[in-house]
């Protein structure tokens, strides 16, 4: 069962940023060769794997994990795909835009 839920804020302790989860997959859905690749530290396959909206940047990421732990700070996320997703911040965590089907 997946610790963190879609409309959580992350931080990745391994590479000290943070983000929010839009999507999260029970078991890692990328491809061999993806893992092989981007997955350096061999994190479980088998253990659930989250789709990041990055802080202050452009891009997404796939996190083991492993890899994330809650942020503290409690602030919002500065991302331009934010509102695909999400239509309200509110006590420390985003909501799903009605239409996004989340």
């Amino acid at each position: 069962m997946p610790t963190f839920s879609v409309g959580e804020i992350v931080h990745h302790r391994k590479f000290d940023y943070r983000g929010v989860i839009v999507a999260v997959d029970p078991v890692y859905r990328g491809s061999d060769e993806w893992y092989e690749a981007m997955a350096r530290s061999r994190p479980p396959r088998d253990q659930p794997w989250y789709h990041v909206l990055v802080d202050g940047a452009a891009h997404s990421t796939y996190v083991a994990e492993r890899h994330l732990e809650p942020d503290p700070s409690g602030g919002q996320i500065a991302h331009p795909a934010l509102g695909e997703f999400f239509d309200r911040f509110l006590d420390g965590r985003y909501y799903a835009s009605a239409s996004s089907g989340q």
